[in-house]
């Protein structure tokens, strides 16, 4: 599996405040992106799997709806997590 227990601790632990903390915006957004970028990199070789295209559409609007309420609450935040990730806008 792409996604193990521990990536994702690693993956909250980098960009949360902690291991633990799953909830954080940051996090959240980071765990996003690294499945968009694995459902990215299976779509290019497998053209036609339109159920995976679907989670990839859904999970991006999931994405921008955090990202949307981090740049409402808090914009520094929202910078640090823009350039640390490479998301464009």
């Amino acid at each position: 599996m792409y996604l193990t227990k521990e990536k994702k601790a690693e993956i909250f632990a980098k960009h949360g405040e902690s291991a633990t903390n799953t909830g954080s915006s940051e996090g959240q957004i980071a765990l996003f992106t690294f499945r968009i970028n694995h459902l990215t990199e299976h779509l290019k070789r497998n053209r036609k799997d339109y159920n995976t295209e679907r989670s990839l559409v859904k999970l991006v609007g999931k994405r921008r709806n955090l990202l949307d309420y981090l740049i409402k609450t808090d914009i520094v935040r929202y910078r640090e997590i823009i350039k640390e990730l490479g998301i464009r806008k």
